[in-house]
């Protein structure tokens, strides 16, 4: 035999059974068992082990998965997760992954329905944006990978800019803004085209962590004064550290007044759309060039599935398409249905990340997501309150959206390491697992609410639990 399928598909059938009632269970019972544990350095070598160069079975791995993977996992899923911006997943989600595996499409084009699901999915990510109807996009890895589509877009749709194709960028002096609040993808993406940091100009913020759109009107004509080319400005929708959602109106006035293309970066705050009491702090949105935003956090989509869209159509296929003998598009067969969309970013081989979109989306619907989007915001607000109400807590940033800074605040001790030993002693509890960032040079206990299983108990029981560390640390240094 010199295959790979199995000789017995009725034993493949019920190791998946199992599979699929091991995780459903494990979804049911998350609030059983840790957010988060440590993984023994035993666990972690039996992972290094040597090349399989022979066989194992199927039910062999299965055990080896379960005993040492499932267990010390991120914890995402948990309603006790409240670190960085992770998404908690659904359990149709989880199930759409099954589908598309067995599919195993390629969604790089060609004339086939998982090609379609992904057009549809960008449709449907245009209407809950309020971009036009003919708007282009495609499903990524994440915002990173899909800010840096839009830069190199916005750079090819400059004066002359598809020039750059052939020729490079060395030639031009192009500069781009985003405010002090930017995430670190942002650079990266000028780094990493080509353009070099130096050309993206960091703008100041406001006392609310906004970009200052006085500064932004004042670095384009100094640049323009000094002979450079503005070409793109990026405004934030729900930045990395607080939340904080720049006036995207007043920068949409500034770059349409000055003829540069309007970016937002709208990693997880862009979905707020979905809630008609929090769309109106995204007001400005809906005029964006371009828009990044991440499936994976706030709409709960299993990682990954980054969105990039693209106003105008054409400036995607203008910046990224290829004309190639082996990628001819014909006009009927399985060569047909262009355009593909790898002309529309850098991946030739692309896997279908839509199926997961469209069964979320299609399962709970946009009304429902939209409540899911008002009830994270309504945890954190009752968080913010519970800290405010502590004495020894300390916020640090005004509660925007669905993200809580603050501190622990005790005189004599240094308050940046203590904050940042306290976040390590809530992940070993296994309570909860915040993250932690700089509010305005100092050190923030940085609770996102993202997870849609995350309640007012799981918050309280994180202060509660915080409080109790705290405790335990000044009793042990007195």
């Amino acid at each position: 035999m010199t295959g790979l399928d199995p000789d017995n598909w009725d034993e493949l059938r019920r190791l998946g059974h199992r599979m699929i009632d091991d995780m459903v269970d494990r979804l049911a019972t998350l609030r059983d068992g840790p957010v988060w544990r440590p993984m023994p350095d035993g666990v972690r070598d039996a992972l290094h082990e040597t090349l399989p160069t022979g066989p194992t079975s199927p039910e062999i791995l299965y055990e080896r998965f379960r005993a040492l993977i499932a267990p010390y996992a991120t914890g995402n899923t948990h309603p006790g997760f409240m670190g960085w911006v992770h998404g908690g997943g659904t359990g149709i989600g989880m199930l759409a992954e099954l589908l598309a595996g067995g599919l195993n499409a390629n969604c790089g084009g060609r004339d086939h329905a998982p090609v379609e699901i992904e057009r549809a999915v960008i449709g449907w990510a245009a209407r809950i944006m309020g971009f036009p109807d003919d708007a282009t996009g495609l499903l990524v890895t994440g915002s990173s990978m899909a800010n840096m589509i839009a830069v190199v877009t916005a750079s090819r749709a400059a004066p002359d800019g598809l020039g750059l194709r052939r020729a490079g960028v060395g030639g031009r002096r192009l500069v781009g803004y985003a405010a002090a609040t930017a995430h670190g993808c942002i650079a990266r993406a000028f780094d990493l085209t080509g353009l070099g940091t130096d050309a993206l100009r960091v703008l100041p913020v406001d006392a609310d962590h906004r970009m200052d759109p006085a500064a932004l009107q004042a670095a384009i004509a100094a640049d323009r004064a000094a002979g450079l080319e503005p070409f793109i400005v990026i405004g934030t929708a729900g930045t990395v550290d607080t939340g904080a959602i720049d006036d995207l109106d007043a920068i949409a006035d500034i770059a349409a007044r000055e003829g540069i293309w309007f970016h937002v970066d709208g990693a997880f705050g862009a979905l707020a759309m979905l809630s008609p009491t929090r769309r109106p702090a995204l007001r400005g949105l809906e005029r964006a060039d371009s828009l990044a935003f991440d499936f994976h956090k706030w709409a709960q989509v299993p990682y990954d599935a980054g969105c990039i869209l693209v106003r105008a159509p054409g400036w995607q296929a203008a910046a990224f398409a290829q004309s190639l003998a082996y990628l001819s598009r014909e006009d009927r067969g399985l060569a047909g249905n262009a355009p593909w969309f790898c002309d529309l970013g850098p991946d030739l081989s692309r896997g279908f990340r839509a199926l997961k979109v469209w069964m979320t989306l299609g399962t709970y619907g946009t009304d429902r997501m939209g409540l899911m989007v008002d009830e994270c915001c309504a945890v954190a607000q009752h968080l913010a309150r519970r800290v405010d109400a502590e004495p020894l807590l300390e916020r640090l940033a005004p509660v925007g959206l669905n993200i809580v800074c603050f501190r622990v605040r005790v005189p004599g001790v240094d308050l940046d390491r203590l904050n940042g030993e306290l976040v390590k002693d809530l992940h070993e509890s296994g309570v909860a697992a915040p993250s932690t960032t700089m509010v305005d040079g100092v050190r923030a206990i940085r609770a996102a609410i993202v997870n849609h299983r995350t309640v007012a108990a799981d918050v309280d029981d994180m202060v509660d639990t915080l409080l109790r560390l705290l405790a335990d640390r000044l009793e042990t240094v007195a």
